[in-house]
């Protein structure tokens, strides 16, 4: 996938612009004092020139006091028709807009630092980013991408950390569940975050803690009805059907995006698609004894070579996650750091969007699915994080036809271990977060003009 990377103009426009005014005083007045007006008219304009704001610019570095609600500015400029430039590794991947008054407004309204910049600023910028030496390069931003949410009905947007974040960010997303994907409403969408899902049909794994809790026999009441509903004769089928529809939504040019248990589910769930993996509490019947066995790698997007987790009791899916059981150092929370990898910004455009940020060491954080075996993950599939010196991946991107995936260990970024029934992450108490940029990094990312291929 490639992109389109623009070359600013606006500079020598307003520089003929300032000529033009200059000979016209020229020609309209006469004898040796208009000579020095005129000269006095030229040199003031060219001075008032790099005084004039033409450009906004949005920093991402440690100078920026909102860099999430930043992204929501990004994207809402884009609403309006308003392109955004996209400094990759220019003050941790600034964006660049032009300098209109309600986009300055909206940045005081949102409490983003921009700062108001001339042409002759703007072009510094952009000649330095474009510069071979340094690792910058600009990507434009035209459209905002339509964005959706795989999720049950009646779910709690605090509950998800991709939810908080397009909540914190004000930036709009459709809800979704089985009967749009199932039928075929994914098209109407860009971008497509799967919530905490579990593919695999076995609500969870929660039933050896929380089976007879409530809200637990009420989730498995209402995918038990959507099963039926769908003419599934179980919520296995219908979860395995619901996973090979969204991969198509992938293969046609969509982008998705997952974090936690719904990243090593939904591979489970495409692997498994001749067999039964789920036990009798699950779906009123044994599992097939062979399962692992029948397992079909090459229908998965990101992991091979795994060994499913058959034990129906343990809160795991398989081998692909590192368990915190099996990570007694992780458990230290002081301790626990992930690095992102370093891009080329002009020859690898696409990771260097995904991992863009102002810290490179990232603080670590549990989830049912922690993190990705190195040795399980696809040689086709780009680390864009890991725990160095493991086997703990955290932050990944593959292609699939003509789209994308990105999956990303772990639960919440500003909550280290997260627990069912834990209060909701407030933002405002972490709007630098770098965890959470990666999140946002991933919105944004659909919007990115492609070039134009040769034929």
């Amino acid at each position: 996938m490639s992109f389109q990377f623009p070359v600013s103009g606006f500079l020598l426009n307003a520089v003929l612009g300032t000529w033009y005014l200059v000979l016209g005083n020229i020609t309209k007045y006469k004898g040796q004092g208009t000579k020095y007006c005129s000269l006095f008219v030229l040199c003031s304009l060219l001075y008032a020139l790099p005084m004039q704001a033409q450009k906004v610019l949005i920093p991402m570095d440690l100078k920026q006091t909102e860099h999430l609600k930043a992204y929501g500015i990004a994207y809402w400029a884009l609403t309006k028709n308003i392109e955004v430039d996209w400094l990759l590794n220019y003050r941790g991947g600034s964006f660049m807009i032009d300098a209109l008054e309600l986009v300055s407004t909206e940045c005081r309204v949102r409490n983003v630092s921009f700062e108001e910049i001339s042409g002759s600023m703007a072009a510094q910028i952009y000649a330095e980013i474009q510069q071979e030496d340094n690792n910058m390069d600009v990507v434009r931003l035209e459209k905002a991408p339509r964005v959706a949410v795989y999720v049950p009905p009646g779910f709690v947007p605090w509950d998800d950390a991709v939810t908080i974040a397009l909540e914190y960010a004000e930036i709009h997303y459709d809800k979704i569940w089985e009967d749009e994907v199932m039928t075929d409403k994914l098209a109407q969408y860009d971008w497509l975050h799967l919530h905490h899902e579990d593919f695999t049909g076995q609500y969870g794994k929660f039933y050896a803690s929380f089976s007879t809790q409530p809200w637990y026999i009420e989730q498995q009441m209402m995918h038990e009805k959507k099963a039926k509903e769908l003419g599934f004769r179980k919520v296995a089928e219908m979860k395995k059907a619901v996973a090979r529809k969204i991969k198509e939504f992938v293969a046609a040019g969509g982008f998705l995006f997952a974090m936690c248990s719904a990243t090593d589910a939904f591979d489970i769930a495409l692997a498994a698609e001749k067999t039964d993996m789920c036990d009798f509490m699950y779906d009123s019947d044994p599992p097939d004894l062979n399962a692992q066995k029948r397992l079909d790698y090459s229908k998965t997007l990101a992991f091979e070579n795994f060994t499913i987790e058959m034990n129906p009791l343990r809160y795991e899916y398989s081998d692909i996650d590192i368990p915190p059981s099996d990570m007694v150092a992780m458990l230290n929370q002081e301790t626990d750091y992930f690095t992102l990898f370093d891009f080329s910004a002009k020859y690898d455009p696409v990771p260097t969007m995904l991992t863009q940020n102002h810290a490179n060491i990232i603080r670590g954080f549990l989830g049912q699915t922690t993190n990705f075996k190195k040795s399980l993950i696809k040689k086709t599939v780009t680390i864009l994080a890991e725990k160095e010196g493991t086997e703990e991946v955290r932050y990944i991107h593959g292609n699939l036809g003509r789209g994308t995936y990105t999956w990303y260990g772990g639960h919440d970024p500003e909550d280290y271990q997260h627990a069912v029934g834990d209060p909701p992450t407030d933002l405002k108490l972490h709007k630098n977060s770098p965890g959470y940029r990666l999140i946002l990094n991933n919105v944004l990312f659909p919007a990115a003009k492609k070039k134009q291929q040769k034929t």
